[in-house]
């Protein structure tokens, strides 16, 4: 019989249970690293981050995916498309799992891919930054194409604000998300666990 109980107490629920007896410790550690790392593109967009290569890498792969359409516009937004979906992917994969802090870590991914794309998008008019294509016929300016193809490219400032903007909201409910599940495993250590000691001595 299906559950119809409201989605968000049911996943509450399952990531309480997914935590008990989880270590925390270990996951502090690569929550701290990868919220600066995802962090830096909001700070200084040409400096590297460890999730810019992978970021990059769909990011291309979007355009080839997208191209065996045959439609144009698919083929140049499939870039900036694939970069976005395949983080949103990761973690529907770690929610299927039930890896609830894969699920925060792959936020944190989107937070910067969404980072790495403002810049992109504010140089619609300007197309000042260094592209790099496959292509023969050069590089295409994704943003320039697709802003002046629904007469928004005097807006690319507004909307790279706006990705922005998007991008430090998942990055805020990300950590967020990734703090409560760690104290949850602080609370609820494994019977007889390492956990339990250390809460007797306190």
């Amino acid at each position: 019989m299906p559950d119809d109980s409201p989605q968000f107490p049911r996943w509450r629920d399952d990531a309480r249970d997914w935590c008990t007896g989880r270590p925390w410790r270990w996951r502090a550690a690569v929550l701290a690293v990868l919220a600066w790392q995802a962090a830096v593109p909001f700070r200084d967009a040409a400096a590297f981050h460890v999730f810019r290569g992978i970021t990059f890498g769909a990011h291309e792969f979007g355009h080839l995916f997208f191209a065996l359409s045959g439609n144009e516009w698919l083929a140049v937004a499939g870039g900036s498309m694939m970069q976005l979906l395949i983080p949103v992917g990761a973690g529907a994969v770690m929610r299927r799992y039930r890896d609830w802090f894969g699920v925060a870590a792959c936020g944190l991914w989107l937070a910067a891919s969404l980072a790495d794309l403002a810049p992109y998008i504010a140089d619609a008019r300007a197309m000042d930054l260094d592209l790099v294509s496959f292509s023969e016929d050069g590089a295409v300016h994704d943003w320039h194409y697709l802003l002046g193809k629904a007469g928004l490219l005097a807006q690319d400032q507004a909307l790279a604000r706006l990705d922005r903007l998007v991008g430090l909201v998942v990055l805020a409910a990300s950590v967020a998300m990734a703090l409560w599940l760690l104290q949850q495993m602080r609370r609820r250590p494994a019977s007889g666990s390492l956990g339990d000691l250390d809460a007797g001595r306190r």
